[in-house]
């Protein structure tokens, strides 16, 4: 499969976030920053992504694109398919890049700005090509948070093939229906910040005080229901009618100071600062940073289970990752030997508490290497949805050594025996590092008519190349361990 290209101008925050979200999901990346310590700030990014994003997944990525520092940026955008503009927020230097941009870049790439308050509108003043230019505002950190607001891709082919670029790198794009200053979520963001601001000036709370109230409250609730939604919930059987009729007469009342902004006066500035300080200073950027996806790993892996939410998401992404390892070329060039076939780094998911890789993620692994095997020989998804398939009704593994966080792994199969119905199959893991054998399994597939929930003969185009494979292996030795049963002694 050809690898993509994304091009980040500007390494900042989330320049950085976008590297990474895009490095680990296999596109190749140029990132333009002139600033001296960009490539380090950017680097620190990626090497937090790099702990954070697998411990959100159950199935591993595959390998990193290539990561490049470009001198220009005529060099990190010619021959991209996505640009990434996120310069700081000036609408004069914004212009000045993306018309840089604009001079290299092929007219069918998507040029989008990280701009949290501008326009496509105002961000296309004087572009060469418009309607190539498209907000694609994200979240920090954007390796981790998924949802992106999209503006000016309209609703036809530009916007397709943005939320698919997206989706593949496991994010969440929402078009935003009509241009407005901020797009959606700083507007809503704004509304906090601003009465955040005056109950500090006014003594009400401190910033600690109110980071409580959110954390400890309602942004537990925002972080898997929204706003909306959780509303709903507060009108109870008679639902958002009822909250709204119940609680609406209270927008009337003078409650906040919204449509008013404190002076950010030397005092209010230096009072949030000393706050912010005792809150958090005992912590290094960096620290906090790792704290903060953390937590955030441990939140999103929680709704992920439950499939809600931006759970949801990274459920999805991992079907997609599984997809689109299925699309890889899959040969059975030597069948003399075992067949050679995944290789796979041990995830954070798959930790237990000793510190191994746990148990049922073996069995996972055995799923998915008997799933590579039906695939090669053409029980693929067009043949699953014809009605037909394997089904496991057996499996034995042993473990023979330990996998730990991190460590390569491979895996080998040796067909044992095939008939028109029945597959009988020998898979084993191997550490990469000195073929160390770690764990095998032996297990026995029917092959089923899943229309009629019944056992069947297999199509003869599967049942040939399956034959193939055994009668080659039938000159290798037997496995050691088949045949075996729990508490078995050895000979």
């Amino acid at each position: 499969m050809t690898r993509r290209c994304a091009a980040i101008v500007g390494g900042g925050v989330i320049g950085g976030g976008w590297a990474a979200r895009f490095l680990l999901n296999g596109w190749d990346v140029r990132v333009y920053d002139p600033a001296s310590q960009a490539k380090r700030k950017v680097m620190e990014v990626i090497d937090n992504a790099r702990l954070s994003v697998p411990a959100t997944l159950d199935v591993p990525l595959g390998p990193e694109g290539t990561l490049e520092f470009s001198p220009t940026i005529e060099q990190a955008v010619t021959g991209a398919d996505w640009v990434q503009e996120s310069v700081p927020e000036s609408i004069d230097l914004k212009h000045r890049v993306l018309a840089d941009i604009q001079a290299s870049v092929s007219g069918d790439a998507v040029v989008a700005s990280s701009t949290s308050g501008f326009t496509p509108t105002q961000l296309r003043e004087g572009a060469a090509i418009s309607e190539q230019i498209i907000v694609a505002h994200p979240f920090n950190p954007v390796y981790l948070l998924p949802v992106v607001e999209i503006v000016g891709a309209g609703s036809g082919a530009m916007l397709d093939q943005v939320r698919e670029s997206l989706e593949s790198i496991g994010m969440k794009p929402v078009a935003v229906r009509k241009e407005i200053d901020a797009h959606v979520a700083d507007r809503l963001l704004e509304a906090v910040w601003r009465e955040a601001l005056w109950l500090v000036n006014d003594d009400v709370a401190t910033t600690q005080e109110i980071d409580d109230i959110i954390r400890y409250g309602f942004g537990l609730r925002w972080a898997q229901m929204g706003l909306f939604e959780t509303y709903r919930l507060a009108g109870g059987e008679e639902g958002m009618a009822h909250f709204i009729s119940q609680f609406g007469p209270a927008l009337a009342w003078p409650w906040t100071k919204l449509m008013d902004v404190p002076e950010l006066t030397d005092e209010l500035i230096d009072k949030i600062a000393t706050q912010s300080d005792a809150q958090s200073g005992r912590y290094g950027i960096r620290e906090l940073e790792r704290i903060r996806d953390q937590n955030l790993v441990g939140i999103l892996r929680a709704l992920k289970d439950r499939r809600w939410g931006a759970g949801d998401v990274l459920a999805q992404h991992d079907e997609r990752v599984r997809l689109r390892t299925a699309d890889d070329p899959v040969t059975e060039d030597d069948s003399s030997e075992p067949l050679h076939m995944l290789e796979f780094d041990v995830l954070p998911a798959w930790i237990d508490y000793n510190g191994h890789m746990t148990e049922f993620r073996y069995l996972q692994v055995f799923g998915d290497t008997s799933d590579r095997l039906l695939q090669m020989v053409g029980v693929n998804a067009d043949y699953v949805a014809g009605g037909h398939s394997y089904y496991t009704v057996e499996t034995h593994i042993q473990h023979r050594d330990e996998a730990r966080l991190g460590q390569r792994l491979y895996s080998t199969t040796q067909v044992l025996h095939v008939d028109s119905k029945r597959l009988h199959v020998f898979h084993s893991i191997y550490r990469a590092d000195g073929d160390v054998l770690v764990a095998n399994a032996e297990q026995m597939l029917l092959h089923v008519d899943s229309k009629a929930g019944s056992v069947c003969a297999a199509g003869d185009e599967v049942l040939d190349r399956l034959t193939a494979i055994h009668q080659q292996h039938q000159a290798l030795e037997p496995p050691d361990g088949a045949g075996r049963f729990v508490g078995q002694k050895r000979g």
